[in-house]
């Protein structure tokens, strides 16, 4: 296609002119990107990509246009976009409209016909990047100056902003009906994190970020789950001490992305951030327990130190194969478990599924010694 003029600049002086596509005007975020080949609408609406530019390494993104059914959020939220080439033609029978509209209509800025290759050798050899994308002002000197004076991710606190509002209970039709009272902490949470929950026989209600854990034990739950987000689990320390609060009851508890950082923080860990952190659809991560290698989904800036395994009571259960890092862990005597990366896989495979049933079970053993 070919829009507007566009530019996207880094704070560290490199500067990409394109075309637009979606919605004119500027936007500021920490540039990442996302290798997967397919599912750019989950990842558009994944809350977990608040604050971030995000750029697809597939080249060619739009030819299956977009539908109400692979979302998962109410509404696209990245703070901008970038593809090497944006198809305008729709091609799919599922498809309701093209991408370009449906970013158009969402007020999300994007820029193609650029050279997305050389972007991610860029972020993959110096790190993710603050950057200015827009298609009003052309300076590459002054948008180089702008992108420094934005908002680090470091220290910010994404999970306030993209909570929802109140609490409100999850309606499924799919599978049994929920046998186990669950209370999901919404840091960012994707929408089939909650459809897999109801299919393992869970009946969620869904609380804003900021919980605390008094509120939440007053809804008398079996299990607390602890969602994926956006931003440093550091500042999120209303959550980290909500967690103390539920593991010191023996609560069995549940975390995801996010959710696995701020357990790691609650369990007396350190969390650090990543050069340019993990996102597409294909990461292998071993299962340490099985010693099986499950391809996975993930999205994420920051990891667990493993410093943490140090002390005898926390196990490391996963770790990633690309570079160490830990995927994920569990307490030798409390009902915890935590993985780093996506096992609800909207988009990518199935193979962590299974972690649904090991939080089920672990509502069921605590269940029959209470």
């Amino acid at each position: 296609m070919s829009g507007a003029r566009a530019v996207l600049a880094l704070e560290d002086g490199l500067v990409f002119e394109g075309r637009s596509f979606g919605r004119e005007g500027e936007a500021t975020g920490e540039v990442v990107f996302n290798t997967a080949l397919c599912g750019y609408q989950e990842v558009l609406t994944d809350p977990s990509y608040a604050g971030q530019i995000v750029t697809m390494t597939y080249p060619h993104i739009g030819n299956y246009g977009v539908n109400p059914e692979d979302v998962e959020s109410a509404r696209p939220q990245v703070a901008g976009f970038v593809v090497r080439e944006a198809s305008t033609m729709a091609s799919s029978w599922r498809a309701s409209g093209e991408l370009h509209r449906y970013l158009d209509d969402h007020g999300i800025v994007g820029i193609s016909e650029i050279d997305t290759r050389a972007l991610t050798r860029h972020l993959r050899t110096h790190g993710a990047k603050r950057g200015v994308l827009s298609t009003r002002v052309f300076d590459g000197e002054a948008l180089v100056a702008r992108a420094g004076a934005s908002r680090s991710m470091v220290g910010a606190d994404l999970a306030r902003e993209v909570t929802c509002p109140v609490p409100y209970r999850f309606e499924t039709t799919e599978g049994r009906p929920g046998r186990f009272r669950v209370v999901a902490y919404d840091f960012g949470m994707k929408q089939n994190i909650l459809r897999m929950l109801g299919r393992a026989g869970c009946d969620v209600t869904v609380v804003p970020a900021t919980t605390t854990a008094a509120e939440a034990l007053s809804l008398g739950p079996d299990g607390v789950f602890l969602s994926n987000g956006p931003g440093d689990p550091e500042p999120v320390t209303y959550a980290i001490e909500a967690s103390k609060a539920f593991m010191d009851r023996g609560l069995p508890v549940f975390g995801i992305c996010l959710g696995h950082q701020i357990l790691g923080l609650a369990c007396g860990g350190k969390t650090f951030k990543l050069k340019f952190g993990h996102r597409g659809a294909n990461h292998p991560v071993k299962n340490l327990q099985t010693g099986q290698v499950e391809v996975t989904s993930q999205n994420h800036g920051f990891a667990v130190d493993p410093s943490l395994f140090a002390r005898p009571e926390f196990v490391q259960t996963h770790v990633n194969l690309n570079d160490g890092t830990v995927e994920g862990f569990r307490h030798r005597d409390l009902p915890v478990i935590s993985v780093q990366y996506h096992p609800e896989a909207s988009p990518g495979p199935h193979d962590s599924h299974y972690l649904f049933a090991e939080f089920v079970r672990m509502m069921e053993a605590h269940g029959s010694r209470a």
